[in-house]
């Protein structure tokens, strides 16, 4: 079987999981509008932008997939070219998937405080940005797939850096769950967190989609990659609609973060120690009380010894 009819398969099972997340999105879209009123401007503005990207990819793939399936039903040629739907899809996922990786970039700064960890973060995102434009000029210059192998190294470069980005951001995040002092039983809410909300599956995602495209050529990867766009909007939506939400995030959890840094905020080193100054003094001057307690009695009795004295000898 030859790779031209393997790959509608894949593409079809993509395009099914894209529209399936796509479906969950809306609720969590609505509730985040709904729910999250008093956060900033911009942040609702990035929500509806995400979600129009959104849409218009999944309307792109529903397109590409009515002229696959109805215009060109069993023309095998059909799958070995590209055209403007496909490219114009491709690069919206990747404005998508750049534009999450960078709001948890602001997130990360936010919880961790750690520059270099948030320049690796914001690097990778936008080399996967102008990589996945980059290749979408390409598929207009190089409308065949087999020209594609050309640009092979490029694309592989774009994989790799996007799944670093999403790679470095979900272990950011668990890590910074694992070391809260909530002591937090194992349940289902835990389990979403660690996974939806930290960006893991869409890491896994990106890893599965970089492997079956260095080891297969017959478009396996399609299936990891086209949910992608909507797995990072889910995720950030997860997160954002999460109990507490983005008040949550930027007061409560900055105050208890990494507990065991040493490199801790001023205000939270200097609540951490002024309970032990104040304990101390205060059993400082306790012992100073009982001291002239002791003192004064002392004097007491030594007085009345010596009243007992004076009176035995007289």
């Amino acid at each position: 079987m030859s790779a031209t009819q393997l790959v509608p398969n894949p593409f079809f099972i993509g395009a099914t999981i894209n529209i399936l997340l796509y479906a969950i999105m809306i609720p969590q879209t609505q509730l985040y509008f709904s729910t999250r009123k008093s956060d900033w401007f911009w942040m609702k503005l990035f929500i509806a932008f995400l979600f129009f990207a959104n849409t218009l990819s999944s309307v792109l793939t529903v397109v590409y997939t009515r002229q696959s399936v109805v215009n060109h039903f069993g023309d095998s040629s059909w799958w070995t070219q590209t055209n403007w739907v496909f490219a114009i899809d491709l690069i919206i996922m990747g404005i998508i998937g750049g534009s999450v990786q960078l709001f948890f970039a602001w997130q990360v700064y936010i919880l961790r405080r750690n520059m270099f960890i948030v320049s690796a973060i914001v690097l990778c995102s936008s080399v996967g940005m102008l990589g996945a434009l980059g290749i979408t000029i390409a598929a207009g210059m190089f409308p065949e797939f087999v020209e594609f192998e050309k640009l092979k190294a490029i694309v592989i470069a774009r994989l790799v850096i996007a799944a670093c980005a999403d790679i470095i951001i979900a272990m950011t995040l668990m890590l910074h769950l694992g070391n809260r002092n909530d002591n937090f039983p194992v349940t289902s809410d835990v389990v979403l967190r660690m996974t939806m909300q930290t960006g893991l599956i869409a890491t896994l995602f990106a890893i599965t989609n970089l492997v079956t495209f260095l080891s297969y050529d017959s478009g396996v990867h399609l299936v990891f990659y086209l949910p992608l766009a909507s797995l990072h909007t889910n995720s950030l939506l997860s997160r954002l609609n999460s109990p507490g939400g983005w008040d949550h995030n930027k007061s409560h959890e900055v105050n208890n973060c990494h507990q065991g840094n040493p490199q801790r905020g001023t205000s939270q080193f200097q609540s951490n120690v002024r309970p032990e100054v104040f304990v101390h003094v205060e059993e400082h001057r306790l012992v100073e009380k009982n001291s002239r307690l002791r003192d004064s009695f002392g004097k007491l009795d030594g007085q009345n010894g010596w009243s007992d004295q004076s009176k035995s000898g007289v």
